[in-house]
């Protein structure tokens, strides 16, 4: 539902639930998770504390809250960016850009969760990752069903399972994102998606 279909009152709501997450990850950016109190968050978001615990039960509540907001935020670009040409090769063009684009977006939000998964404790991630790879999965099959339609037209080879090659773009693209994030200068994320597309597309052995 669009959040200017809502009553007022829920509007509000969702204003100030919105405000806590700014709040929180600017906080969680500078800081860490682990430095950071509830009573700073309710202090940088200008609400007082038994406002801010109205909304998430404890620190670990609104992390979680503030990953997967922004994991659905991700699939709903990316869902829209692979529907929108008929062409199956602009399609995963589509989503090679929009994806590094999201990234770029997001950076505060993607340098948060790279430190804490690596570094967080069980309690932060427990749950979590089973969360983000339920909604994952059906992202998977959609990207799948791009090369399914492009094997099935003629206009890809079948060099393996569709679903296969669905994660290996996936995997292509992580891996270009995951060294644009460590070293942004040395390892620029390609303004071209035929770039990585390419390794996918034309492979190392000549013909």
């Amino acid at each position: 539902m669009e959040s200017n279909s809502l009553p007022r009152r829920e509007r509000e709501k969702l204003r100030q639930r919105q405000d806590m997450l700014a709040a929180a990850l600017q906080l969680f950016s500078e800081k860490g998770y682990h430095n950071v109190s509830m009573h700073e968050i309710a202090q940088n978001s200008e609400f007082a504390i038994g406002t801010l615990y109205k909304f998430f039960k404890n620190k670990e509540d609104l992390y979680k809250a503030l990953i997967l907001e922004q994991v659905e935020k991700f699939e709903e670009a990316l869902t829209k960016a692979i529907e929108e040409p008929d062409d199956e090769v602009e399609k995963l063009r589509n989503y090679v850009r929009t994806k590094g684009q999201m990234f770029r977006d997001n950076i505060s939000m993607v340098r948060l969760y790279f430190a804490e998964t690596r570094g967080a404790s069980f309690n932060i991630t427990a749950g979590l990752d089973r969360e983000i790879r339920d909604r994952y999965g059906p992202f998977l099959e959609t990207l799948a069903s791009i090369f399914k339609s492009g094997i099935d037209r003629k206009r890809f080879v079948k060099i393996a399972d569709p679903y296969h090659l669905a994660v290996a773009i996936e995997s292509l693209t992580n891996g270009f994102l995951f060294l644009w994030v460590e070293a942004p200068e040395r390892h620029p994320y390609p303004e071209d998606p035929d770039a990585i597309l390419n390794i996918l597309f034309k492979g190392l052995i000549g013909p």
